[in-house]
């Protein structure tokens, strides 16, 4: 047996990338980049399959979501199965302007989707991609404090709410969490920083 002292963690950083199964290259272009708007940036054979080609796209902050196509595969717009260890959807982040676009137009494609869904922290809408995934594209209702990230603000909203008795996050506790981690980050002049009526 492994002493705990000799355990150490393998320290996660970030998402490097997400590879899904597709079928044909073409389609897979026309989804990724034809509706999602994602840059193809790059393209090699499977190197793990010579049958497959390898198709790598830019959701916008720099990191890779690639899929693996094969001319022998077609679009199925059947569900995939949701089952213990799979993946149950994909979140795509969207801005505030986008988000309010999204219906409209996935409604000129004919794609049913769910219509904006209130997450409290963010707005959200579903539907299926041409090889029935689910995703979400997701829209946070916030901006983080210079200096800190989105998880940040959901940890110190997670604490507030929680602290509350409240049910799940919503727009109180983000701004709360805001003023907490600002207050925490960013320096004043004032001894005392306590709100004031100001007029």
């Amino acid at each position: 047996m492994t002493s705990t002292e000799t355990l150490r963690r393998i320290q996660i950083q970030g998402v490097h990338h997400i590879t899904l199964i597709g079928a044909d290259r073409q389609s897979t272009i026309d989804f990724w980049e034809g509706v999602l708007g994602m840059p193809f940036v790059f393209e090699q054979p499977n190197l793990d399959d010579p049958d497959e080609g390898h198709l790598y796209f830019d959701p916008g902050d720099g990191r890779l979501i690639t899929v693996f196509t094969n001319e022998n595969r077609h679009p199925d717009g059947a569900a995939v199965p949701e089952a213990t260890g799979s993946l149950h959807h994909l979140a795509l982040t969207v801005s505030d302007a986008t988000f309010w676009q999204v219906a409209a137009r996935l409604d000129a494609r004919g794609v049913a989707h769910s219509g904006p869904v209130d997450r409290g922290f963010m707005d959200s809408i579903y539907f299926r991609d041409p090889l029935g995934l689910r995703l979400e594209l997701a829209s946070y209702r916030f901006t983080p404090p210079e200096g800190c990230r989105h998880a940040d603000v959901m940890l110190e909203a997670h604490r507030i709410r929680v602290a509350r008795g409240d049910h799940n996050i919503d727009r109180a506790h983000l701004a709360d969490a805001i003023e907490a981690l600002t207050e925490r980050h960013h320096r004043s002049l004032s001894q005392d920083r306590a709100p004031r009526a100001g007029y």
